[in-house]
């Protein structure tokens, strides 16, 4: 059950990340959400399946940063990707 303790601090700490990265407007408030809950609950599964503790400090280190770190580097590629599509699409548009 503290997996559920860990995919919450995830989706926490990824929202944390969306409001605090640039170009909010370009992508869903969700998305920085989903890929830290995401990767929390990957990575605290694949810690209990190989042994460690779910009293272990580490457990919640590597869940928690692996949060943080995946919701901040897939929020800022999927932004950039965003920009550029749209970008492009105005562009053959004849928009811009």
């Amino acid at each position: 059950m503290y997996v559920l303790l860990a995919v919450i601090g995830g989706i926490l700490l990824g929202a944390a990340a969306h409001a605090m990265l640039p170009a909010r407007a370009s992508r869903g408030v969700a998305v920085s959400g989903a890929l830290g809950g995401a990767s929390a609950a990957i990575v605290y599964t694949a810690l209990t399946w190989s042994g460690v503790a779910e009293s272990s400090v580490w457990m919640w280190v590597a869940s928690l940063g692996a949060a943080i770190v995946v919701a901040i580097v897939g929020t800022l590629i999927l932004t950039r990707l965003r920009l550029s599509h749209d970008t492009a699409e105005d562009a053959r548009l004849g928009i811009a």
